[in-house]
């Protein structure tokens, strides 16, 4: 990092040790022709794209001490188109779960959706209504396994239904995690989500949220999903869609996880922008 002050969304050294590997192994696969070792370490590209996640602030809006948008966009475009992302976290989830006691992939998932209001920028081809909700915006599928550690993301137009983003996750499921066999949704996941995981192997299961219980009450097994959307609300940037591109959010929302996930293996935490003694 330099002799910059460090943000508080800035890897530490232990952190930079868990997930340094991975990104310098990409780029030795990736030399550039020219043989230049680039003006940017990967450290700071992933520091700037965290620091963006974290606040929420606009590409010009990046400190000038942490690399500019011509360079962390450049890496954030490459690792969203060639799953780098997505690679990554997934190799960083197994290390979680084999610390927490479980084997590296999951045999069960929770899915749920969530609607996420857009900004006015955003293209109109790309958003849509929640009928439900009545939410201008996109939508949010997630796959998690029972840590909460996601499995799978999808990001749609708000007015696609629950059960299309349902398939969508399960296929992605399938794809890169065959081991599941189960899947826990609510009533929004209807016969076409059940139909689709029995044809995968999946067998899908509705958990319905009790009407004669008054107040809050964790719901069983969908609870973990809901917890994970809380922890990404931490991230600024996913509290509102700001992507002009879909797939753009989706790499959000994996960066977002690969960060709590980097701290889940290190022992430490963020402050939260919550926290009143960090507010300014």
């Amino acid at each position: 990092m330099g002799e910059r002050a460090a943000y508080p969304s800035d890897l530490t050294d232990e952190q930079w040790a868990v997930v340094g590997p991975f990104l310098q192994a990409w780029k030795d696969r990736h030399p550039s022709v020219s043989g230049h070792q680039g003006r940017y370490e990967l450290r700071e590209i992933v520091n700037s794209i965290f620091y963006q996640n974290r606040t929420g602030c606009q590409w010009a809006y990046l400190p000038h001490d942490l690399p500019p948008k011509s360079a962390t966009y450049y890496y954030f475009a490459l690792w969203r188109d060639d799953g780098t992302d997505q690679v990554i976290h997934d190799l960083l989830r197994c290390q979680a779960r084999e610390k927490a006691g479980r084997r590296e992939d999951p045999t069960a998932v929770v899915l749920d959706t969530q609607s996420i209001r857009a900004a006015n920028h955003v293209p109109a081809a790309t958003t849509g209504k929640d009928a439900a909700k009545k939410v201008p915006g996109r939508k949010r599928g997630l796959a998690v396994d029972a840590l909460g550690l996601i499995i799978a993301v999808v990001v749609t137009a708000a007015s696609v239904t629950d059960n299309a983003i349902g398939v969508r996750l399960l296929d992605n499921v399938v794809a890169h995690t065959p081991t599941v066999t189960k899947a826990w949704v609510d009533a929004g996941f209807k016969d076409d989500v059940q139909i689709h995981g029995a044809v995968n192997g999946i067998d899908v299961e509705q958990v319905k949220r009790s009407d004669t219980t008054a107040g809050f009450v964790p719901i069983a097994r969908r609870w973990v999903v809901e917890q994970t959307n809380g922890t990404l609300m931490l991230h600024r940037r996913l509290v509102r869609e700001y992507e002009s591109r879909p797939a753009s959010a989706v790499s959000r929302t994996w960066w977002a996880s690969t960060a709590n996930l980097v701290r889940r293996l290190t022992g430490t935490s963020t402050a939260s922008w919550r926290d009143p003694g960090h507010q300014r």
